[in-house]
């Protein structure tokens, strides 16, 4: 019968496409009709290809209704494992012929006609039984994810089909059954196309003494326990009420359960059958006749055959539900993920330390090259220690069976990651590495070449040359902070000569020093004028050519437009000229009706991914300019124009059908310039506060008054040397502090804590509670800088709200292990010089070494102060001693919410570090909706995929007369007559096709889903007319909106969340 069906449906398909078919095969439904009539089985589903030939059980259900009319059905379906015993029973129960052996006899589904007795019809309300037997789940024929996979269809189908279903469970144990039931639940919750109402029976064979009651009892609860268990979860999973099996499936544990005896009295094949047998069919067949076959719930043959094919069709749409085994496998995933992310963090975390330890020893040039091999043998107990986690999680956690499929895919992602990590640093290290090479090569041009000092100064601030001042800056910051300081210290000890006898009256030293130090100050910055502020926007219009300048009024903010077509001029055609002609004759038509050429969507995200890939590497660019080190300079600007310029045309160059406009470069510069003009601006801050010596006046007069109260050589330089540590240790200790801050955020700020989808809900979460529609824009338009600047102030408010009760205590934790290292430092050096009799030098090489992986403080740091050799070691141990306390105690005193956020190193500030974390991820979003995939790999393989979509509209996908489209593109891929237009093809593709269009649309899974998705709905209605104006588009004639989607409140929107995310 299986081929009979074939030949009519390709007939059927052929037909449809051909009218002078000489074959007539019309007669073939007529024929397995009457076979049914007469009382054999027909194949529901191919049990070999899993496949329901709907087109072919449509066929003959009409010649049923033809030949009997449309009589109401019964249907009783039946599920067990291979060879338990379910073709047995039904033929036991009515004398059917279904085959029955050992192993896989039945394969797929076969449906069979029972007719029903005039008398026992008005008992029944049907006047048909339609009986499907189902192949064994777990058959030993298939193997592994197929196996999954096929049972999961068939459960899922015969439990839907049928008004009654039997499971039928071979011994007293359900847990076999469990996987089905879960995916059986779950996917009825969410079949709402087929609105479903069935019920089960759970039948126990082989049970080997039926009458022990209490046993039986105690069957039954565990049982309703563990459906209970599962329903609970599906629930969860689904967002609804269910708080027990029955609330999703009719069910009394007490009638709805059946224990068999076995059927057989001895051992086959001599035994004969066992009566109790007998009698547990006969029992369970009045159950199925006088109570469940009795309620009005029967359905018409008509009304079979649609459901067959709304069931089939839901089946083959709702692809989620495969992906996932049932409603324990997504529980488990979940867990899976924010395990995931926590092995991710802590990778990260243990790099940022070692990336810290390894670039303070490149600033003291304590190493001077990086491999990949140092920091894999850095990270290595890191690592191992993850591995170990990971193991532990997959062998001893209680989803362990489940879990295991990902385990694989899970170490290669966590290797990936490792590997990234490890690159990213080399890379950074490297920079910084690079940047230390043109410091010494400064040094050594600043030997050979005196007079550029001054040279420097006026070159610096003139913009006629906006070249190459790199050199001269790194001059400049080299003489200020070393030159300066080593002047005033040899003209306070001239000084000192002069107040030798005014060494106990503190008022005059005060006050001479004062003088001293004015005169002294004002002499140095004769050489350097005063740094000036700095305005980046009027350096940005001064670099950009005359006809291209605009006012800050005036530019476009490039990061928020929603369309870039006003930016594009279309390339000419380069096809034949006839075909160019037609081309353009046919826009011209379409033109005159109000059809206009417009950009692609796919080169609207292509244009917009350009644009924010140009952002973030001049982000790069700035951040390795280091201006909080050598200062601003225009030259900078003009590197970056530059930088932006070649990307554009390259971009041009490229297999791009458009051109951008010139507005797009000046827009462009302008915007990302205004973006940066902060950063910019506050490290030029910094640098101008570390040039001018002036704030620096306590430390002088402390080392002053030494030089005056005649103290030993020895006691100044321990000194010097304490105060020389000030700015190092609260570099450190601000950097140590970060990292320590974005530990702490990762478990205890609830937005911060799980993966990047936990991340997404908060955020979506926020929007809500705001109800900011520019906002909303950023997201949808920026999502990257969204979650940045989200990020950027989630720390901002922790940090808000618990400086004194968390960020202080680190800090002071963090300085007080600092002193300790210092001291223990400045211990084994005097221990080391002591025994090796060695001089000052060596004193210093082996106290700034010891210190060289938690400060950046070198022996050059010291090797520029004139001290008298000493031998007193002991007495410099004291002096450090005795003066560290204090500095340590005057850089506490300046810790508050203020100075925090300002003083952090801007590669180093927590929320930087918790951007790189959730921020180095896959960014590609979906090509009807815009929502970003949540691969946490960047450049990931496989396909992007998204648990959240989005309504189509807001990606300013619309129709032709400029409505927005309301469909959602997880449910618009479930129809078969929604199309769209891919790229600037005029060609539509079905949505259900969608990945035939190539390009973006085939990297991408999207899976049927038609759930309510509340959230977006919600925005919709209550931004209507924002959305409205912001696209220049309408909603108007949307039923939707007006009638379905204003249900949805804002709370039902952020409640709706936790289903997805």
């Amino acid at each position: 019968m299986r081929e009979i069906g074939q030949i009519y449906e390709s007939c059927s398909s052929v037909k449809k496409n051909k009218k002078d078919l000489q074959f007539d095969f019309s007669s073939l439904p007529s024929l397995a009709a009457e076979m049914m009539i007469s009382g054999f089985p027909l194949e529901l589903m191919d049990g070999d290809a899993a496949h329901v030939p709907v087109i072919w059980i449509s066929a003959v259900l009409d010649e049923l209704i033809q030949k009997l009319g449309d009589q109401r059905v019964f249907v009783l379906s039946v599920l067990g494992l291979q060879s338990s015993g379910k073709s047995t029973m039904l033929n036991a129960m009515f004398g059917l012929q279904f085959a029955v052996s050992a192993g896989r006899c039945t394969r797929g589904a076969f449906m069979q006609l029972v007719k029903v007795s005039e008398e026992m019809k008005t008992q029944m309300n049907s006047d048909y039984i339609l009986v499907v037997d189902t192949e064994g789940l777990h058959a030993l024929e298939l193997a592994g994810r197929s196996t999954r996979h096929h049972d999961n269809e068939l459960a899922t189908f015969v439990v839907g089909l049928a008004n009654l279903t039997l499971i039928n469970i071979f011994g007293e144990n359900p847990s076999e059954m469990q996987d089905i039931l879960q995916i059986v639940v779950q996917a009825l919750q969410r079949m709402k196309k087929v609105r479903l109402n069935p019920r089960c029976v759970f039948v126990h064979q082989n049970v080997s003494d039926i009458t022990a009651g209490e046993k039986n009892m105690e069957g039954r609860r565990r049982l309703q326990e563990t459906l209970d268990k599962i329903t609970k979860l599906t629930a969860k999973d689904e967002v609804c009420d269910a708080e027990c099996f029955s609330d999703v499936i009719e069910f009394d544990v007490e009638n709805d359960v059946k224990y068999f005896a076995q059927l057989w009295e001895g051992s086959p094949p001599m035994a004969p059958p066992n009566p109790s047998y007998c009698e547990n069919i006969q029992e369970l067949k009045k159950t199925i006749l006088f109570f469940h076959a009795s309620k009005p719930d029967g359905m018409m043959l008509r009304h079979l055959k649609d459901r067959i094919k709304d069931l089939w069709e839901s089946l083959l749409n709702e692809r989620f539900v495969f992906s996932f085994q049932n409603s324990l496998e997504i529980s488990a995933y979940r867990k899976l993920e924010r395990k995931y992310s926590k092995w991710s963090w802590s990778l990260r975390s243990a790099m940022m330390g070692i990336e810290n330890k390894l670039h303070n020893k490149l600033e003291n040039e304590a190493i001077h090259e990086i491999e990949e091999t140092d920091l894999q043998t850095e990270l290595k107990k890191t690592s191992e220690e993850v591995e170990k986690s990971m193991s532990d999680f997959f062998e001893k956690d209680k989803d362990k069976d489940t879990l295991i499929k990902w385990k694989t895919s899970f170490e290669i992602k966590v290797k990936e990651l490792q590997e990234n990590i490890v690159k990213e640093t080399k890379k950074k290290l490297n920079e910084s590495l690079h940047q230390q090479d043109l410091k010494k090569k400064t040094d050594a041009q600043r030997t050979d070449h005196e007079n550029l000092r001054f040279k420097a100064s006026s070159l610096l601030f003139s913009n006629k040359d906006k070249g190459n001042n790199e050199e001269t800056l790194k001059i400049k910051t080299y003489t200020q902070r070393t030159n300066h300081e080593n002047t005033l210290y040899e003209k306070s000890k001239e000084i000192v000569l002069k107040l030798k006898n005014k060494a106990n009256d503190e008022e005059a030293l005060n006050k001479e020093f004062d003088l001293f130090w004015e005169q002294s100050v004002k002499k140095i910055f004769t050489e350097i004028p005063p740094i000036k502020d700095i305005d980046i926007m009027r350096d940005v219009r001064e670099i950009l050519p005359e006809d291209h300048i605009k006012e800050e009024s005036e530019y476009i903010k490039i990061f928020t437009v929603s369309s870039y077509f006003e930016y594009i001029i279309f390339k000419k055609s380069t096809k034949h000229p006839v075909i160019r002609a037609i081309n353009n004759f046919f826009i011209s038509v379409k033109a005159a009706f109000g059809y206009f050429r417009t950009l692609s969507q796919e080169s609207e995200a292509e244009i917009k991914s350009f644009v924010t890939d140009v952002a973030q590497e001049t982000d790069r660019m700035i951040q390795s300019f280091n201006i909080s080190e050598m200062g601003y300079n225009i030259s900078y600007i003009q590197q970056l124009t530059d930088y932006i310029k070649k990307r554009v045309t390259e971009h041009e160059e490229g297999r791009v059908k458009y051109v951008f406009k010139k507005e797009f470069f000046v827009d462009l510069v302008l915007s990302i310039c205004k973006r940066a003009n902060k950063m910019i601006s506050d490290q030029h801050r910094k640098f101008k506060e570390a040039i001018y010596v002036r704030k620096k006046r306590e430390e002088y007069y402390s080392i002053f008054q030494k030089y005056c109260h005649g103290a030993k050589s020895v006691a100044i330089f321990g000194e010097i040397v304490c105060q020389k540590l000030k700015e190092p240790i609260e570099q450190s200790v601000y950097k140590k502090t970060a990292r320590d801050l974005a530990d702490e955020m990762r478990s205890n700020c609830e937005s911060l804590n799980g993966n990047r989808s936990n991340l997404e809900k908060h955020i979506l979460k926020t929007l809500a509670e705001e109800e900011d529609f520019d906002k909303y824009m950023n997201y949808i338009q920026n999502p990257k800088d969204h979650f940045k600047s989200f990020i950027r102030d989630e720390v901002s408010q922790y940090v808000t709200d618990k400086f004194s009760v968390s960020v202080l205590p680190k800090m002071k934790k963090n300085i007080e292990l600092l002193q300790q290292k210092i001291m223990e430092a400045e211990h084994e050096s005097t221990e080391h010089v002591q025994v090796n009799r060695g001089a000052v030098g060596l004193w210093m090489n082996c106290f700034t070494q010891q210190l060289s992986d938690v400060l950046i403080f070198s022996e050059k740091d010291l090797s520029g102060e004139k001290h008298d050799d000493f031998d007193d070691f002991n007495l410099l141990e004291d002096v450090i001693r005795q003066e560290l306390p204090a500095i340590m105690s005057d850089i506490s005193s300046r810790f508050n919410t203020e100075t925090f956020p300002v003083n952090l190193d801007h590669k180093f500030r927590p929320d930087e570090l918790l951007i790189d974390h959730f921020c180095q991820c896959c960014w590609v979003q979906c090509p009807f909706c815009g929502a970003i995939c949540t691969n946490t790999i960047e450049n990931h393989h496989g396909d992007h995929s998204v648990p959240f979509h989005r309504n189509i509209g807001l990606n300013e996908k619309y129709y032709r007369n400029n409505i927005f489209s309301t469909h959602i593109c997880t449910s618009a891929v479930t129809s078969s007559t929604l199309y769209f237009y891919p790229s600037d093809s005029d060609d539509n593709v079905l949505y259900r096709d969608y990945r035939s269009a190539g390009g973006v649309y085939a990297d991408w899974s999207i899976t049927p889903d038609l759930s309510e998705l509340p959230y977006w709905k919600w925005f919709v209605c209550r931004f209507q007319k924002d959305l409205e104006k912001q696209y220049n588009k309408t909603f108007e004639g949307c039923v939707e909106i007006t009638d379905e989607w204003n249900k949805y409140s804002k709370l039902n929107a952020i409640e709706s969340l936790n289903k997805y995310l």
